[in-house]
């Protein structure tokens, strides 16, 4: 039995997969919430949040009124310009104010963890980022935005404020979302920056160099809400 946690990511995978091999084509309407929690033997809750990541990543949805729906291959995969699903939290933070907090509070995580990084973590986060680009490369969107998560995560757990560590859980789910949300609309040019960005991150940390840390992370952070149309 898979764990609560991982039952929306694991869902959300098998439908990216269904799409991909078009089991669920462009432009189809997919099964309604019950039929498809039944087939896949999991709650609503669960498909429902599965779908909301897969429609933040813009590979499916939702039309008021009809349904939701395949939608058409992202940029990297065709060249043609998505379209960022709405913010989930809105009736909360707004998205901008998250980026905001995102500069302040993993630049600040990141200067503290330089110094603090064992070398299996810095190999990590450089498999991370390898991955990131190979499954940018094969449109495998889920687990790319799942090594940029494992990625920050791990710069996260090296901190060594421990407040600022519960401070970042507590607010995780509008952070990580702001990493998912820019992927409809990034093109290949911005991913390639995007890794290039983190290498620097883990050459700055490797070099325990707090400093350089904590501008090339900001900087990353910058570049990836600019990528959304933002410029806090």
């Amino acid at each position: 039995m898979l764990n609560k946690t991982l039952v929306p990511q694991s869902v959300a995978r098998e439908i990216q997969t269904m799409i991909q091999t078009g089991v669920l084509k462009a432009g189809e309407k997919i099964p309604s919430q019950r039929e498809f929690a039944q087939k896949f033997g999991i709650s609503r809750a669960s498909l429902r949040e599965a779908l909301l990541t897969l429609e933040t990543l813009g590979l499916i949805k939702t039309e008021a009124g009809r349904g939701t729906f395949v939608a058409a291959p992202v940029t990297g995969a065709s060249g043609s310009a998505g379209h960022m699903a709405p913010w989930r939290y809105s009736d909360s933070y707004p998205v901008f104010d998250v980026f905001q907090t995102r500069i302040l509070l993993e630049g600040e995580i990141a200067r503290l963890a330089a110094g603090r990084l064992t070398q299996l973590q810095l190999e990590k986060m450089e498999s991370a980022t390898r991955t990131m680009e190979e499954c940018w490369a094969s449109q495998d969107l889920l687990a790319n935005v799942e090594a940029d998560l494992e990625f920050h995560g791990t710069i996260v757990s090296a901190c060594s404020n421990a407040m600022l560590k519960a401070l970042y859980q507590t607010v995780r789910d509008q952070l990580t979302e702001t990493q998912r949300q820019p992927i409809p609309i990034t093109d290949p040019e911005r991913m390639r920056e995007s890794i290039s960005e983190h290498r620097r991150i883990i050459a700055a940390l490797s070099a325990n160099d707090s400093a350089a840390a904590q501008r090339e992370m900001q900087n990353h952070i910058r570049n990836t809400a600019r990528c959304a149309g933002l410029s806090p």
